[in-house]
């Protein structure tokens, strides 16, 4: 048996999820630092920035995560056609890479300026709910169709692939709000020094984001095992 066709795009895809996933943790466990009292400001600030630099990585992935899916569904023999048209052409395949890209561009810059520039910010939200709504309406189409574009191989699980990835972005915008109150809270604690009610808002605001953590986690975990796994499909 000879090496996988497009064997590298899968171990793409992988370490999109396991980089993912392990910077998440990484996020997490830090957290837990920047919100102890007990340590000086001084700490807590070298907490928040390694905080920050591993949860580039997350960001980088997800957006990375959706090109290298697209080509890897072009690339399947399986589901890359319907009705002997192919369903993700070379210049789709090619436009998605660089969508992604200036989306990462704006992404990055957006997670480096830590919102200084309004427009940088808005730009990736309204990408991101973009991103979401054509998501969305894909995987709702793909699991309820009985024949999705044309495409026999019943490639339910692919739909719930695509759903899971939505809403991991969306968990992803709530984190984003519900961190709001901590840039201000936390400048109050560099510049005046700790307080009951500064606590309180960083405490707040970081455990806030627990739910939606736990969101991303499963939707990443269960997004894996349905790629994996593709039950049901049809091969």
């Amino acid at each position: 048996m000879g090496p996988h066709p497009h064997g590298w795009w899968i171990v793409l895809h992988l370490t999109l999820f396991v980089f993912w996933l392990g910077g998440d943790l990484g996020v997490f466990y830090s957290s837990r630092f920047v919100l102890k009292p007990s340590l000086t400001p001084q700490a807590r600030a070298t907490a928040l920035a390694v905080m920050s630099g591993l949860d580039l990585g997350p960001k980088v992935c997800l957006v990375l995560f959706l090109p290298s899916g697209v080509t890897l569904m072009a690339l399947d023999p399986h589901g890359a056609s319907a009705f002997g048209i192919p369903l993700f052409p070379w210049w789709f395949v090619a436009a998605t890479w660089v969508f992604a890209l200036a989306w990462l561009a704006v992404a990055v810059a957006e997670h480096r300026t830590h919102g200084r520039f309004p427009m940088v910010r808005m730009t990736d939200w309204a990408i991101r709910i973009g991103v979401i709504a054509a998501m969305a309406c894909s995987a709702i189409y793909t699991m309820a169709a009985a024949e999705p574009f044309g495409v026999t191989t019943n490639p339910r699980w692919l739909g719930g692939k695509i759903l899971l990835y939505t809403l991991a972005i969306t968990a992803g915008l709530g984190i984003r709000r519900t961190l709001r109150p901590f840039g201000p809270a936390f400048g109050t604690l560099m510049a005046t020094g700790s307080t009951p009610e500064v606590e309180r808002t960083l405490k707040k605001s970081v455990d806030g984001c627990l739910p939606y953590v736990w969101v991303i986690w499963a939707s990443v975990l269960a997004a894996a095992a349905l790629g994996l796994l593709k039950p049901g499909a049809v091969l």
